[in-house]
């Protein structure tokens, strides 16, 4: 079996190891010449793993077309942001018939769409019956271990959400499926912006108990746009809610929660991000959210002041004093 992941990130490299000790042929197809060229000749991924070999049966082009040729998955792990335009240019050259599951996770901030609106409007009717949604509590790191990891595949269709899930299923990385398309993509998305939350209240010392009332009220609060979007509650209880939640709000590995950490610290955002070697999602999705839950009247008071901190600078101990003191409602 042949599987193709787009896009050389940390996450799609890590799925691709996944799929390579179960013996699948996986090519990942890598913009950077250099990335792909490490991948392929070095069994490396010299930006995102230095130092780490991966399976001999991964391979790399820039060529995306030579990627795709026989293949019977495709792996989507391209930012958010980019999604959009890399399918338009691709549009062309994309198989017919192939079960096709995404790892991206966000908000599109000119379109506010989520990554399932991207792909079902973007891609032609004949593409949609074989899209799927990978997410919940995985650390691109810790895959690579073969720590023990329990994901979510989302699918409008379940043949193909139940084939993706045995295509994926491990000794070491189990997978459950779910038709919530649209909860467990609200649930990826906006798990981001709280993790900053939670990385600033971690960063200015709060303690434990801050941090527990951010990760529940922020739950509140994905669950809340989720809902309006047309998500089933429930969903925000399982792997792509509250597991992703709390790895995120809580995990050293979290990119989101260092941004805010350092936010807490003094650190300028800036500064934070020029010192960073990979996207850290939950900037652009905080805004994204924010414009979002405007244009559907949801109230959001964490995302909110995620915004103004990270777009209007404001100073994380007034976040934290704003936050305490809004007019006292029921639970």
């Amino acid at each position: 079996m042949k599987a193709t992941v787009l896009g050389s990130g940390s996450f799609g490299t890590a799925l691709a190891c996944v799929l390579a000790d179960k013996n699948v042929d996986v090519w990942i197809w890598a913009r950077n010449k250099d990335i792909s060229r490490g991948i392929s000749e070095q069994h490396e991924n010299i930006k995102y793993f230095p130092g780490i070999k991966l399976p001999d049966n991964i391979k790399s082009s820039p060529d995306m077309a030579e990627c795709l040729k026989g293949t019977e998955l495709i792996v989507v792990g391209i930012p958010s942001q980019s999604l959009t335009s890399v399918i338009r240019e691709n549009i062309n050259i994309l198989p017919e018939g192939v079960p096709m599951v995404s790892a991206a996770k966000g908000i599109d901030r000119e379109t506010l769409r989520l990554v399932s609106e991207i792909f079902e409007e973007e891609l032609p009717g004949k593409y949609h019956k074989y899209l799927s949604y990978l997410s919940g509590p995985s650390f691109a790191k810790e895959i690579l271990k073969k720590v023990p990891t329990v994901v979510s595949i989302a699918s409008r269709n379940e043949d193909v959400a139940k084939q993706v899930q045995q295509m994926f299923a491990h000794t070491w990385f189990r997978t459950y499926w779910t038709p919530d398309v649209t909860g467990v993509e609200v649930g990826g998305a906006l798990k981001n912006v709280i993790a900053i939350a939670a990385g600033v209240s971690d960063g200015l010392g709060l303690g434990h108990n801050t941090r527990a009332a951010l990760i529940t009220r922020g739950l509140a609060e994905i669950t809340k746009l989720g809902v309006k979007k047309g998500a089933d509650p429930l969903t925000f209880l399982g792997l792509a809610g509250l597991g992703d939640l709390v790895l995120t709000c809580t995990g050293d590995l979290s990119r989101n929660r260092t941004v805010g950490f350092k936010l807490g610290q003094g650190m300028k955002l800036k500064e934070i991000l020029a010192e960073m070697n990979q996207v850290a999602e939950g900037v652009v999705t905080t805004e994204s959210a924010f414009l979002l839950a405007k244009k559907l009247g949801v109230e959001m008071a964490i995302t909110e002041q995620v915004h103004e901190l990270l777009y209007k600078d404001k100073d994380p101990k007034l976040v934290v004093r704003d936050l305490m003191t809004r007019d006292l409602k029921r639970e």
